[in-house]
């Protein structure tokens, strides 16, 4: 069975947990990292020399990176459907995974780290205030393209939607201002409508 080191209120770890859920997989979770530990472990390092998580061994493959993660798993189980089998869409979902890497995250995660898990007075409150508007910028992006697309590739769900997806769930639920964003609240409602996004991924409140 499939095996997912992970605690469930990391970002990395619901994509997928996520991913599992919408391709109906069964595995096995075991708690790791933070207060639960076990990944500075010789045994996890082992697994994963940088000890992060998520990590998983699929009958005897270790794999880590999520996003690394979730393309294999809808590579395997879910080609055609989770995972484009035409090589343009297929393209395009690389894209919007890469995108969230490389402008949504590196910008959303000290906001929700010094929100959410930073005691009041030792937040950076300018740096939030900077951060925010560079994230509402690329939402701005994310919420023209959302225009004229149910979803980030077209009209059909693929692996592209988790890791936007899971950054949203924080994004829309954290106390800062945001723009108005139409098209953006319509994607999220779409999102929600969805079994395995509400049991993995839009847990609140954020923790």
């Amino acid at each position: 069975m499939l095996k997912i080191w992970g605690r469930c209120n990391s970002i990395n770890v619901q994509k997928v947990l996520w991913c599992c859920a919408e391709l109906a997989l069964p595995f096995e979770r075991i708690d790791a990292g933070m207060k639960f530990g076990v990944n500075n472990t010789p045994e996890y390092r082992t697994m994963n020399p940088n000890g992060l998580v998520p990590t998983i061994n699929d009958d005897g493959f270790v794999l880590w990176e999520s996003h690394a993660i979730v393309r294999y798993l809808a590579r395997k189980n879910g080609l055609g459907s989770l995972c484009p089998a035409d090589a343009q869409q297929h393209a395009d979902a690389d894209r919007w995974m890469d995108w969230y890497a490389t402008t949504v995250w590196p910008n959303l995660q000290p906001i929700f780290w010094n929100l959410v898990r930073t005691a009041p007075e030792q937040r950076n409150l300018p740096l939030v205030a900077d951060l925010t508007k560079k994230v509402a910028a690329a939402m701005d992006l994310l919420n023209s393209h959302l225009a004229n697309h149910s979803y980030v590739t077209g009209e059909t769900f693929t692996m592209g939607d988790i890791p936007l997806g899971c950054a949203l769930a924080r994004w829309l639920n954290l106390p800062v201002e945001r723009p108005a964003h139409a098209h953006l609240d319509a994607y999220y409602q779409r999102l929600q409508h969805r079994d395995a996004y509400r049991q993995w991924v839009n847990v609140l409140p954020l923790t």
